[in-house]
């Protein structure tokens, strides 16, 4: 049996982790074995790539660099662990994934087609089955964030407000575009309540 693959997007703030964790917890209650990761990251390789792109000052790399960095990483990332355990008939729950690239580094010029380009090439075209954007209203991400950060953001996290703005739009246009594999979640109001609209949004592919 091949598992499922899903997905979890959005900006700054917006209660990815969280919900990641917490969707894993209502998944296994349902008898759903599950493996957790991340991007960048998940595998020893793309965890040390991570650390490149996180650290250090925002102008650190460019949105090429960014974008060829991520692109290996997530290439590791689905060789190691992605796909042998979607094989072994696991669901994986990933926080972020390319649409994260298509986002972050496609909103600041890069083009959709050079970074799904990229994908097709490192990670085989790999897309989730199912990918929840989490969405919250523009500029209530980046509270939570400052909240969150403690005044210490990331290379991402520290960009401008015009950043975010454009990073949302992006995400927008990817579910509008593909709207039978993305589905936008409200990610306001108490955490159970947003759960209970994830796993209304997989209901279509649950056991």
């Amino acid at each position: 049996m091949i598992g499922q693959f899903i997905s979890l997007e959005g900006g700054e703030g917006v209660g990815k982790s969280t919900q990641t964790a917490r969707l894993a917890t209502a998944l296994e209650a349902r008898g759903v074995h599950v493996l957790v990761t991340r991007e960048p990251g998940g595998s020893e390789g793309a965890e040390a790539i991570r650390g490149l792109l996180m650290q250090g000052e925002v102008t650190r790399w460019s949105p090429h660099t960014e974008a060829l960095l991520f692109a290996a990483a997530r290439a590791d990332h689905v060789e190691k662990r992605i796909r042998p355990a979607l094989e072994a008939g696991q669901w994986v729950l990933c926080d972020r994934y390319i649409d994260s690239t298509r986002a972050y580094q496609g909103g600041q010029g890069i083009d959709d087609a050079a970074i799904l380009a990229l994908h097709g090439f490192g990670s085989k075209g790999l897309l989730p089955d199912r990918t929840l954007l989490l969405t919250l209203p523009q500029g209530a991400g980046e509270e939570r964030a400052l909240v969150r950060d403690q005044g210490v953001a990331d290379r991402f996290g520290a960009r401008g407000r015009d950043f975010h703005a454009q990073v949302a739009a992006a995400f927008d246009r990817i579910a509008a575009a593909e709207g039978d594999r993305v589905r936008a979640v409200d990610a306001s109001g108490a955490p159970e309540a947003v759960t209970d609209r994830l796993m209304e949004a997989l209901a279509d592919l649950l056991p």
